[in-house]
């Protein structure tokens, strides 16, 4: 499998939704935009009523889409019927906070019914289940009903019936919540194996510091806003990278980490026209990998002004200043670079005295 060239998935774009209608209505969600790659853990973090229950819903094709797309394993929600949807659902494993077994049932019996819908035969079944309940600590306790078990026990019961079936989704809400810290981090250790071995996507809601560390993207929604979206690694890598270029020293740790969470990674293939002379500033640029050229356009003909390599930044200038693109920039093979938008990159300037005086300082030297 290339996972280069793999497909989001879970993807969002201007998702909005209401309850109620008329008069009556009321917004709980509003623009929700972002990306879950195969393989990713996201942590969806947020104060009670923030809305985060009700996008896992609506991700798990439980709800209709009203306003905006959502794409699920390729395949978009928004004007489903209730049987499409439902054939959406066979690939995803839900846990939610009310565990929903069923009391006649046993243990090993409620896990079967994760499998309802796929067509292994018997004797797989069987190993599956008998696998997943052993993988959770429940190899003695198979047999028990739910109204026999403790409500940790109930909590890994759900848990196995939503992974048995080995999904390619996982949507879970307080998944640890009724677990002691040994319990929690062995469900985690299922789930993040499960994600390396199988490409599995797993969104998680939580209020559970102690595995928040399991994260490979924590998403924060308040008031049904989503104010932040952070790949962790790459935060964290963003951060070490800054942290080597002199002009971020006067930084602090915390607005370091700020500064990353807010930039946006962006390729560019060779001769790629990053922007243009006399176009609007909108961003600024550190460059990652590769190089660009700054040309300047004469009239008669371009002039390179300079080449900015790795750990180098441009596109100050028309941020400090308001006036247009001074020069062109093009990439020079390929190049990644890191961007950070102008309101961010003006709250950052903001944040230090001795920073902003630096860019300044930085930017007249180059004119």
């Amino acid at each position: 499998m290339d996972i280069n060239n793999e497909q989001p998935s879970v993807c969002l774009r201007q998702l909005h939704h209401d309850f109620g209608s008329g008069d009556f209505s009321k917004r709980v969600l509003y623009d929700i935009n972002f990306d879950l790659m195969p393989g990713e853990i996201t942590v969806m973090t947020g104060p009670s009523g923030s809305g985060k229950t009700t996008l896992l819903t609506l991700i798990g094709a439980l709800r209709s889409v009203q306003k905006g797309s959502i794409r699920i394993l390729g395949q978009e929600l928004k004007g489903l019927r209730h049987r499409q949807r439902i054939e959406v659902r066979r690939n995803i494993g839900f846990i939610f906070q009310l565990h929903n077994l069923f009391d006649a049932l046993s243990g090993f019996q409620n896990v079967m019914m994760g499998l309802e819908l796929h067509a292994y035969k018997r004797k797989e079944k069987h190993q599956r289940v008998t696998q997943m309940l052993t993988e959770l600590g429940l190899s003695h306790r198979m047999h028990a009903k739910p109204q026999a078990m403790s409500g940790g026990e109930r909590q890994r019961v759900a848990i196995a019936r939503a992974l048995v079936s080995k999904p390619r989704l996982v949507l879970a809400d307080e998944p640890t919540a009724a677990l002691d810290q040994d319990r929690g981090r062995q469900v985690m250790t299922l789930l993040q194996h499960l994600a390396q071995e199988h490409r599995t996507s797993v969104i998680m809601v939580t209020h559970d510091q102690r595995i928040i560390d399991v994260a490979d993207r924590i998403v924060n929604l308040v008031d049904g806003h989503l104010v932040s979206n952070v790949a962790v690694q790459e935060s964290l890598m963003i951060c070490e990278f800054l942290a080597q270029c002199p002009v971020f020293t006067p930084l602090s740790p915390n607005m370091l980490m700020t500064m990353a969470d807010r930039m946006t990674r962006e390729y560019y293939a060779d001769g790629s026209i990053i922007f243009r002379q006399g176009d609007v500033g909108d961003k600024f640029y550190i460059v990652h990998q590769g190089a660009v050229n700054i040309v300047a356009d004469e009239g008669t003909g371009t002039r390179v002004l300079a080449t900015r390599a790795e750990g180098s930044f441009f596109g100050e200038g028309a941020l400090l200043t308001g006036n247009p693109r001074s020069a062109t920039v093009q990439a020079m093979g390929e190049v990644t670079l890191y961007s950070l938008g102008h309101k961010d990159f003006q709250a950052t300037l903001d944040a230090s005295e001795t920073f902003k005086g630096q860019m300044i300082r930085i930017f007249f030297q180059r004119q």
